[in-house]
Order: C-alpha cells, then sequence, then structure tokens
C-alpha cells in the first residue's frame, strides 16, 4: 500500500506545502469626536430634507445614511424637529450673511443687482440648502421658513426703496409694499431657476433688475386702475 504523503513528492523528496496567506485585518473604524458625528448628522439631515421634506424625512434613514443607531440622532438633536431646526438656521444665516454682504453699492440699481446675483448664487452654489428652505416646514416651526426669511430681506429693501421714493416725491410708507413686491419676484424667479438653470444667473439676475428697475423709474405717483378710471 503507497504511503500517503501530505506534501508533494519532487524527485522522490517530499515538499512541505506552503502556509496558508495571513487573513487580512478588518479595517479599524475611525471613531469620530461627538463635534464631528454632530456635523456629519447635520449634513446627513441636510440632504435627506432637501431629496424628501421634513414630512417624508425619518430619524431611521438619518441614522442610516449615516451608519449609526437611531439614539445617536436622539443624543444630539432630541428628535427630527431638532435636527430640522438647526440645518434650517444654518441656512437662513448663511443665506442672509450672503445677501447683507453683497449690498456695498451706494446707487438703488445696484443694490438690486447685487441682491439678485447673491439669491441666485446662493441658489446655484447651496441647492440643497434652499431646497430645504422652499419646502414645507413643520407646523411646530413658526420661524425659520422661507417666507420669513424673505421677509427679513424685504425689510433691508424696504429702506433702500423708503429713501428713494422720499427724494422723487413719492409716499415712503408705500415702500414697504414695494419691497415686499421686488422680493416676491426674485425669490420666486429664483425657485424656477433652481430647476432650470437656464439662462446663466447674471442673464436672469440683468433681467430682473431690468423689470424691476425701469419700472420703478417710470412709476406713478397715484396710481389707479385702469377699470377703476372707466367708472
Amino acid at each position: 500500500m503507497p504511503e500517503v504523503s501530505d506534501g508533494d513528492s519532487v524527485g522522490g523528496r517530499r515538499t512541505t506545502p506552503p502556509a496558508p496567506a495571513p487573513k487580512p485585518k478588518p479595517a479599524s473604524r475611525v471613531r469620530m469626536s461627538a463635534a464631528q458625528r454632530r456635523e456629519q448628522l447635520i449634513a446627513t439631515g441636510r440632504q435627506l430634507f432637501a431629496e424628501r421634506g421634513f414630512d417624508a424625512t425619518s430619524i431611521e434613514e438619518v441614522a442610516s445614511r449615516a451608519k449609526v443607531s437611531k439614539p445617536v440622532v436622539y443624543e444630539h438633536f432630541g428628535g427630527k424637529e431638532g435636527l430640522y431646526a438647526v440645518v434650517v438656521d444654518r441656512e437662513v444665516r448663511a443665506l442672509l450673511d450672503r445677501i447683507t454682504t453683497a449690498l456695498t453699492a451706494g446707487h438703488p440699481r445696484e443694490l438690486l443687482e447685487q441682491a439678485a446675483m447673491a439669491l441666485l448664487g446662493y441658489i446655484e452654489e447651496e441647492t440643497s440648502g434652499f431646497r430645504v428652505l422652499v419646502r414645507e416646514s413643520p407646523l411646530m416651526s413658526a420661524t425659520g421658513t422661507f417666507s420669513s426669511i424673505m421677509n427679513d430681506v424685504a425689510h433691508q429693501v424696504e429702506h433702500i426703496l423708503g429713501a428713494e421714493f422720499k427724494s422723487r416725491g413719492y409716499d415712503p410708507k408705500l415702500a414697504e409694499l414695494y419691497s415686499q413686491a421686488l422680493v416676491g419676484m426674485v425669490a420666486l424667479t429664483g425657485s424656477w431657476w433652481m430647476e432650470a438653470r437656464k439662462p446663466r444667473k447674471e442673464t436672469v439676475a440683468a433681467h430682473l433688475v431690468n423689470l424691476a428697475w425701469n419700472g420703478l423709474s417710470h412709476l406713478e405717483a397715484k396710481p389707479t386702475l385702469i377699470t377703476a378710471r372707466r367708472r
């Protein structure tokens, strides 16, 4: 009966089989600090709220995408509402800071151009943040909605228009009405442009200012409706 060998035979000599390759060690996970984890969860929440809106986003989805357990999210923010509030607050400050910083010109028309370009630039560069702001916020959130942000911007525009109205002999009390109309026009156009992305933002801003400024420069002191004039 032939002898059983635990190795191969080469030229009558027994050889030792090669040792199995060592198994690779599992990659060690880098542990995040509490501050890093918080920033990661804010970024994850921002993206999900932009994609799905507040109501359609769940804590389970936030935790799953961030690769953490649900209690970690609750520990940092107390719940979905807390996370949403932080995300919205950051976007509000980012947008208002951008617009406020942009308003440096002395001429009112240039100020309109700067405000329009600041908003369109934010939409272009921070699309996810803008989507969060224009989506409906939860009912329990009394502040931080896109409407409240635009109201803040309109108050700044109101001061500019008030001085311009006074110098032209118009009623400065109507500056608030016109500022709301102007900011609303830019904001609504910006929401449309977020999806269309054509034409380029400089062209969009130029046409917005063209409509706003040329309309403002030929205002009637006491406008009335044509239908009312016929009565």
